[in-house]
């Protein structure tokens, strides 16, 4: 059987006013059309739709079980015409985020919580790991963006890098803190918390020392950013990181100044090459985007 939409609101017009001239008055068209409307409906179904009582059309006992089932196809109609206007407006829907443990813990909560507050109908799965994680993922479609760090690409993933100032951080009360800016010759004795041996970052950090005649003074290795300002704040050692992760740390007993050089850590926001672009998770990437404007370098370098 093919039903009309048109023919469906016909028969329950009817049945709410008893009446095809008032149904058509309802509808907004003639009272042909809707005879025409109910006729080709009643043709369809093969059974009687209405007996008269009265001058009153009322629905035979077949009608009124159709006309449950009409309710729920117009309800349900209704629910994806809001839906569809939820999603329009970007109030609605489910968001897949792949992240660095420490965005995780730092910076997204409070930026996410904000997003969803003007978002009531929106869900969202959060999931940090390590960047070789965060590839699989968005190769495979599994999450809507990726943040990771230091990516030079892969044919399934589009990216945007976006270069990220460094500071320096000390513990509170460090005798450098009299200074604006530190270079290495400033940092030549201190004992250094620094990233990983293997990752880009340090290598530029070590030639930037080098460059300078200092040897960087290497005690902690470390993954992530926000351990070493952890244990900065614990009083062990200095440190130079993304400004950024320097900034969630800012009350946790640290000192943060500038570092000249000026050098870089590059942020990655990763999406699926392939995968199609939600108006949400575009308003996401936007929404994070601005929150990074304060350190992003105006450098003209590229990975």
């Amino acid at each position: 059987m093919k039903f009309k939409l048109r023919q469906l609101e016909a028969f329950q017009a009817v049945a709410k006013t008893g009446s095809v001239t008032r149904a058509a008055k309802t509808l907004g068209i003639s009272q042909p059309a809707t005879s025409r409307l109910l006729s080709d409906f009643s043709k369809t179904v093969a059974i009687d739709l209405f007996r008269r009582e009265g001058g009153v059309l009322i629905p035979t006992s077949e009608a009124r079980y159709l006309l449950s089932e009409v309710g729920r196809v117009f309800d349900s109609l209704q629910h994806l015409e809001e839906l569809n206007r939820d999603l329009t407006d970007r109030t609605a829907g489910h968001l897949r985020i792949a992240c660095l443990p420490g965005f995780a813990t730092t910076l997204l909560p409070e930026l996410l919580a904000e997003f969803l507050k003007e978002r009531p109908g929106v869900s969202l799965t959060l999931e940090p790991d390590r960047p070789e994680r965060i590839l699989e993922w968005m190769i495979g479609e599994q999450y809507d963006c990726g943040i990771t760090d230091e990516f030079t690409g892969h044919p399934a993933v589009e990216h945007t890098n976006v270069p990220i100032k460094t500071a320096c951080v000390l513990p509170k009360g460090h005798r450098l803190a009299e200074l604006d800016c530190l270079s290495p010759l400033d940092l030549k004795d201190e004992r250094f918390i620094h990233a990983r041996r293997d990752s880009p970052f340090y290598t530029r950090l070590s030639n930037t020392f080098a460059d300078y005649g200092v040897l960087m003074n290497t005690w902690v290795e470390v993954r992530q950013f926000s351990t070493a300002c952890i244990m900065v704040g614990q009083g062990q050692g200095v440190t130079i990181v993304s400004a950024l992760d320097a900034e969630q740390y800012r009350n946790s007993n640290i000192e943060i100044r500038r570092f000249e050089p000026e050098i870089h850590h590059w942020l990655s926001i990763l999406k699926p090459a392939s995968g199609s672009r939600s108006l949400l998770s575009l308003d996401f990437v936007d929404t994070f985007m601005d929150s990074l404007s304060p350190y992003i370098s105006e450098t003209k370098d590229r990975l």
